[in-house]
């Protein structure tokens, strides 16, 4: 048996019994208003012996029940103690035999490389405990997440998820978790080869703040709408006579009344013009930089926001107006749920 080999069958029998299954069950309701039960799976991570369960958000989403199987094959129901749709997290609950429940330890996705091996474990099409291999294809991807923004860091693998497998872990050689496994990139919804995780760092920062408060308090800039740069943007906002000196960043379009940026004094756009079908509001501020750190577009500026800062954090916003190269200090505050 080779080396591999044997550190994948050793991930699995010391990592397997940690991943369950998790039914959501919601109603129908038929011509006679009589209930019909509907019931979608996924996986989920055991974090502790209190019986907190990490998944994904779209996997307990629309619930009216929920009931996780355990190793023992013991069915039992869950309650979701937090959730953030932001980045497809949830934590659910369950009150089992201590013994029923083995923790997954959190590794590390910081020092993640391209081409490490990666093992996959999970419940697809109600398979459960599934493993499968593959390797870290990319880094730093950006997903929608289910509540339309955006996930960033994300981990891309080729290792084999389906519809199932969401909510398990991806784990290392050391059989820690890298990442929860949350999309597949499918038109036909089955495994292409491109799969994705969040990243464990985020897990970290996140899960702590869902078990003790039900929600995580996201840093809030109080900007509404913005809109990427580019050259050819850029061009278009110089015809339409705004001064605009760079041909990166993100042009602010309307901040949030009473927010942080409108209390530091930055500004939305005031003028209303036609850029091709589309009417766009110019003449606000361009946002280039936080604390020295070029944002480059919308997503570099929530990803930023999201993984740098914390609430009640003031950071150095770098922003052009009028021609003129401004640096404004801005408190974040908490984002509105």
């Amino acid at each position: 048996m080779f080396s591999l080999e044997q550190d994948i069958i050793a991930v699995y029998e010391a990592v397997g019994r940690g991943v369950v299954n998790i039914t959501n069950r919601s109603y129908a309701y038929d011509f006679f208003f009589r209930p019909v039960p509907q019931e979608g799976s996924g996986s989920g991570i055991v974090y502790d012996r209190e019986g907190h369960i990490i998944t994904n958000y779209h996997v307990i989403e629309g619930a009216e029940e929920l009931f996780v199987t355990l190793p023992d094959e013991s069915t039992v129901p869950a309650k979701v103690v937090g959730s953030d749709p932001s980045v497809d997290l949830a934590v659910i609950q369950v009150e089992a035999d201590p013994d029923l429940l083995q923790p997954v330890p959190l590794g590390e996705s910081e020092d993640l490389r391209v081409g490490q091996f990666v093992v996959a474990i999970g419940n697809p099409f109600g398979l459960e405990r599934t493993l499968t291999v593959g390797v870290v294809s990319a880094l730093g991807r950006v997903i929608q997440s289910p509540d339309e923004s955006f996930i960033g860091e994300i981990i891309q693998t080729d290792a084999a998820i389906n519809p199932g497998n969401s909510g398990g872990p991806l784990l290392d050689l050391s059989g820690r978790i890298i990442g929860v496994n949350t999309a597949i990139f499918s038109p036909s919804q089955a495994s292409a080869g491109i799969g994705f995780a969040v990243p464990v760092d985020t897990v970290r920062r996140v899960v702590p703040a869902l078990i003790e408060n039900g929600y995580y308090p996201h840093p809030w800039l109080g900007i509404n709408y913005v809109w990427s740069l580019t050259s050819e943007r850029a061009e278009i906002l110089r015809e339409a006579g705004m001064d605009v000196p760079v041909e990166e960043g993100v042009l602010i379009i309307e901040v949030a009344s009473n927010g942080p940026a409108a209390q530091a004094g930055l500004r939305g756009g005031r003028q209303r013009v036609r850029i091709g079908p589309a009417i766009l509001t110019i003449g606000g501020d361009i946002l280039t930089a936080i604390d020295g750190e070029p944002i480059t577009s919308d997503q570099a500026l929530l990803q930023y926001l999201d993984t740098q800062t914390e609430v009640g954090d003031t950071i150095q916003v770098t922003l052009w107006r009028d021609g003129q190269e401004l640096t404004v200090p801005v408190t974040l505050a908490e984002m509105p749920r």
